[in-house]
């Protein structure tokens, strides 16, 4: 799989690569895809624990693991798919403030879904986005 580039950002990042096995981001060419990203400290993997803190930690890594990968960031994200325990209007109300924040030039597709469970017990939200960045292959 030469055309393909695995991109873990310093800290978490890293250390989720050699304990589960997985990279947060690939680069496909032009396309980058993100693992989901939770609201963890990207440093030392704390999840915060309110959910508000929660979904703006994981828009902001994100942006991390876009930029790891030679993106951008968010103005390049053209599918967001988010994961909720639970799925509510608190929360929904946070994806759309960021949305906005990080996006205020276009709108995005984006597959909303509550869940049971993600990967930690203290996850509340999971993102995993698109991103298409022609200039910087």
């Amino acid at each position: 799989m030469s055309n393909l580039t695995y991109c873990n950002y310093k800290g978490f990042g890293q250390k989720q690569q050699e304990n589960f096995w997985y990279s947060q981001a690939v680069r496909i060419g032009d396309r980058i895809e993100c693992a989901g990203q939770g609201g963890w400290d990207p440093e030392t993997g704390v999840i915060y624990k309110e959910i508000n803190a929660q979904i703006d930690q994981a828009f902001a890594n994100v942006e991390l693991a876009l930029q790891t990968a030679g993106g951008k960031g968010w103005e390049q994200v053209y599918r967001v798919n988010s994961y909720h325990v639970p799925i509510n209007n608190e929360a929904l109300d946070a994806m759309v403030r960021n949305l906005k924040r990080y996006m205020p030039n276009h709108q995005p597709i984006w597959t909303c879904v509550g869940v049971t469970r993600l990967a930690e017990d203290d996850m509340r939200v999971e993102i995993e986005v698109v991103a298409h960045d022609p200039q910087s292959q």
